[in-house]
């Protein structure tokens, strides 16, 4: 059996972990780590903290700290928030870390002596009054390919293009707010033309295995023939190359490593730092490290999101080749799409947005932790974007965790106390021999083997067992295929099944005429117990625990970290073992899921798109104006008094508006000829510009201009004052 080495891309250290980055590339891993370790596999899962580059230096010019202050503040506090959320990371490291710079430029120094870095000079954008070279980050402009504004030096947010920053219209210096200039600056290239055909190869291998999204993003970059790249920018920020011996100071100076190059190395850096903790423990050699990344005893699967696919299946990978050391490539790049939050894109500048650590202050206890990690995991965007909402996030609670799942763990628990003295009932009298029928029987069920129920067993019980069976059969084939919203779905398919079987035997009807009878189904229903809290474990793992705790069985898995353990049971495949024996006192059980009321859920939607005093400071600076700017606009009601279409005009009408009487009348040309019939205007109040200069449109002179709202979309409605108080001649403002 390979070892599985999971890593989940870096998160930048310059913000909060927010929902959508959850359910994009950490949850899935987590779901996928403590699934491999439940059933016995070696497990080592890897992130941190990506602290280097642009983003952090912007973070703090606009907190006004220091680089370093930025990446502890989020360091820590997302580390802190992963840690409440339940993830299971094996080690959580930072790439600011000393050991990591030593690795990033090792590699570095590889590829210069190997003749993979070219030294070219280049134009890049500089700004004069900063006296600096801006990295991509630092400028902004018009996509040179949607046309959308406040597009980044090298991508498009909008459309998602990649571009050289020197493609940008209009671009614009976010350190001054000039328009930069272009200088010549020196870089080292790695020359991925060299690997064309290798991740041709590569990606084709496994046409057969990974996502489709994965696929023809990857091949989409290929086709376009994979070119020389930057590695270096001229950056403060970030892993100098100042000392590298085979550099000339001169020009080394003031160069860094670009951070998408080093940060995928951080993976590398972070098993290696495990590595060295376990051995000064006694639990592993140093060179251990290897075991996770090289040779056919292992195998590597990166979860990301899917603005991090070209990095993981094609830049990292050639890194990886192109150091012929040994070292696996990704088996598997499950990337997911991306998580939208009320139907619209997360967006912290408009407030649409809910972090993880805000999440974790309004929603503390563990029950409500466990929602949201099942609400996530059945919203996945594995093959396109999906969406978070409160209202959804109340219907999963209430009606799957709570009334299927909760149910059926608390209304078994509770019969049990009430009728057999709080311990699991012993079997006897016809059912003496039901637990070895039950075992036997289920063993068959294993083998895929034909097998007649024993007498013992009634057509209930039989359901269950193969439901359970079967369940767990389709579990741990989505999950062996990234599927897990299918996986999630057949694990809550297997509560369903509980919860009907107890609804059928009816054991508060059958205690009173057969207390053997009835011992059976409660024996059954503890066994499915325990069988549910290790299929949920990779879903709500601290839900599991408490489960076995009322089961008296508090060792019991649920995918925790296992680098650290000698042995390794296997607790998937054996989640019906019937290892809960009879007698076994059972601790009286606390709800698990408590109904979300909707109050709680209209509160946080309020929460969304608050106004806050920030929003002032994300404008644009050119964009303000002065109030007495705004003074100067003298805005009127006025009455349309007569409307007629302009002739040779598909857009304008000629309308008559009075503001203050009959003696105080002028004429307007208004573009909303295709909006409104000239007859549906008369003796409607509209809002007028009354202070414009005249204009002369289709050889009508207009005197102001009629303000109207548009859409977007096409639609334009008249603006006009709600109350009928309000007449011709009334002051705006």
């Amino acid at each position: 059996m390979k070892r599985t080495l999971i890593t989940s891309a870096l998160p930048y250290a310059n913000g909060y972990i927010h929902l959508g980055h959850c359910a994009g590339a950490y949850l899935t891993a987590d779901i996928y780590a403590r699934y491999l370790r439940l059933k016995g596999e070696e497990v080592m899962y890897v992130c941190g903290s990506d602290e280097h580059g642009v983003a952090i230096t912007i973070a703090a010019e606009k907190e006004k700290v220091t680089p370093k202050d930025i990446i502890d503040k989020y360091h820590y506090a997302n580390k802190e928030a992963f840690d409440k959320f339940g993830m299971s990371f094996d080690i959580y490291s930072r790439t600011s870390n000393p050991d990591h710079a030593a690795d990033a430029l090792e590699f570095f120094r590889d590829f210069l002596q190997k003749g993979l870095l070219v030294e070219k000079e280049e134009a890049q954008f500089y700004d004069p009054k900063a006296q600096m070279f801006l990295p991509d980050r630092y400028v902004e402009g018009i996509c040179p390919n949607c046309g959308a504004d406040h597009a980044r030096g090298d991508q498009c947010d909008a459309c998602g293009a990649y571009y050289d920053q020197l493609n940008l219209k209009e671009p614009k210096s976010l350190v001054t707010g000039d328009t930069p200039i272009v200088k010549k600056t020196t870089h080292w290239y790695m020359q991925f033309n060299k690997f064309q055909e290798f991740l041709e190869n590569y990606i084709e291998q496994n046409a057969g295995t990974w996502k489709d999204n994965v696929l023809q993003q990857s091949r989409s970059w290929l086709k376009q023939g994979f070119s020389e790249r930057a590695i270096t920018r001229d950056l403060s920020w970030g892993i100098s190359i100042g000392d590298v011996p085979e550099i000339p100071k001169e020009k080394s100076a003031g160069k860094a490593l670009y951070v998408w190059f080093e940060a995928v190395l951080g993976y590398i850096t972070a098993t290696k730092e495990i590595i060295r903790q376990l051995h000064k423990e006694g639990k592993a050699e140093l060179g251990d490290w290897e075991k996770w990344w090289k040779g056919d005893g292992a195998r590597y699967i990166a979860f990301i999101g899917k603005d991090n696919i070209v990095f993981h299946t094609l830049i990292f990978p050639a890194m990886l080749h192109a150091r012929n050391d040994g070292y696996n490539v990704p088996e598997n790049v499950p990337a997911n799409e991306f998580l939208n939050l009320e139907g619209e894109k997360f967006s912290k500048s408009r407030n649409w947005s809910i972090e993880l650590k805000e999440f974790e202050n309004d929603f503390p206890q563990e029950n409500m932790i466990s929602a949201l990690r099942y609400t996530l995991a059945m919203n996945f965007p594995e093959t396109k974007d999906a969406d978070f909402t409160w209202k959804d996030f109340q219907a999963r609670n209430n009606n799957e965790l709570s009334a299927i799942f909760g149910n059926f763990i608390n209304r078994s628990l509770q019969f049990l106390i009430k009728n057999f003295d709080g311990k699991v009932p012993e079997l006897t009298g016809e059912y003496a021999n039901f637990v070895s029928d039950v075992k036997e029987y289920y063993k068959s069920l294993n083998s895929g083997s034909k097998c007649e129920a024993p007498a013992s067993l009634n057509s209930n019980d039989v359901e269950l067992l193969a439901a359970v069976n079967s369940g767990i059969a389709k579990i741990s084939a989505n999950y062996d295929k990234f599927r897990f919203r299918d996986a999630i779905t057949e694990t809550m398919n297997i509560a369903r099944a509980a919860n009907k079987y107890f609804n059928d035997e009816e054991p508060w009807k059958v205690i009173k005429t057969s207390c053997e009878a009835c011992a059976k189904s409660v024996y059954l229903c503890m066994q499915t117990a325990k069988a549910l809290a290790v299929l949920f474990a990779p879903i709500v793992p601290m839900t599991s625990k408490a489960i076995f705790n009322f089961l008296n069985m508090p060792q019991a898995a649920t995918g925790e970290s296992t680098l650290r353990l000698d042995v390794r049971p296997d607790y998937w495949n054996n989640a019906f073992d019937f290892a809960l024996e009879s007698g076994t006192p059972i601790n009286t059980p606390e709800l698990l899921f408590s109904r979300i009321e909707q109050e709680t859920i209209d509160a946080q939607v309020a929460k969304l798109g608050e106004k806050n005093s920030q929003h002032a400071a994300e404008i644009p600076q050119d964009e303000l104006i002065e109030f007495a700017d705004f003074e100067k606009i003298k805005l009127r009601t006025a009455k349309v008094i007569t409307a007629e279409k302009i002739k040779k005009s598909k857009k304008l009408l000629k309308l008559c508006v009075e503001l203050s009487g009959e003696n105080d009348r002028r004429t307007i040309v208004a573009g909303i000829s295709e909006h409104y019939a000239p007859e549906d205007l008369i003796g409607k109040i509209v809002v007028i510009v009354a202070n414009l200069k005249p204009a002369k449109l289709m050889g009508t002179e207009s005197f102001g201009m009629v303000l109207a709202a548009s859409d977007g979309n096409g639609n334009l409605s008249v603006l006009s004052p709600i109350s009928d108080k309000i007449q011709g001649g009334a002051e705006v403002r």
